[in-house]
């Protein structure tokens, strides 16, 4: 990992995708709806309290976020945005639940259509001096930005439209709170 990380970050256009905080034990209900919160695995309440924890960290190493966080349509993935980013505007992402769908199984087809969808996501270079956030689920091993802890947070470098990105880390929440060190 790269000693300048926090100055990189700092700089900006950077896309930052975290996972939501720690959930509740269980599994999502069949036909949940995203209406409603009650037949989905929800924060627990130490994941609301890693999500504010993990804005305070953004915010004293005063890293720059659009004010318009991308959230995948799940209520523990919005509740994570809100709670992290209480000022900020929660938009929701339709897309980020395709990356959720990834650790079932979806055809061979299904999946190439889903990585590539993302990395067409991933190629969009942010505005001038801001990184765009997005939070959402974790990947399978091997699969797209892997495996990804509880507030954990893979940070991307776009190339543009059509020439791709570079992971330039990927951090737990414990990296994050010490990022001068890293």
């Amino acid at each position: 990992m790269e000693k300048d990380l926090l100055a990189l970050l700092r700089e900006g256009r950077l896309i930052l995708y975290a996972r939501h905080g720690t959930a509740t034990v269980g599994v999502d209900r069949a036909y949940m709806t995203f209406q409603s919160c009650r037949n989905q695995r929800n924060l627990s309440e130490y994941g609301r309290r890693e999500a504010v924890y993990f804005g305070q960290i953004m915010r004293y190493w005063q890293i720059p976020i659009l004010s318009s966080i991308t959230a995948s349509s799940f209520c523990r993935t919005i509740e994570t945005a809100r709670l992290a980013f209480p000022n900020a505007d929660v938009q929701i992402d339709p897309f980020l639940f395709e990356i959720f769908m990834l650790g079932g199984h979806p055809t061979t087809v299904e999946q190439t259509g889903i990585l590539k969808a993302l990395e067409s996501m991933l190629e969009r270079i942010p505005p001038q001096g801001m990184n765009r956030m997005m939070v959402g689920h974790s990947f399978p091993k091997n699969v797209g930005l892997g495996q990804i802890s509880n507030m954990g947070t893979v940070i991307v470098k776009p190339k543009g439209p059509g020439k791709g990105y570079d992971i330039v880390g990927k951090l737990t929440i414990e990296d994050l709170a010490k990022l001068d060190s890293i």
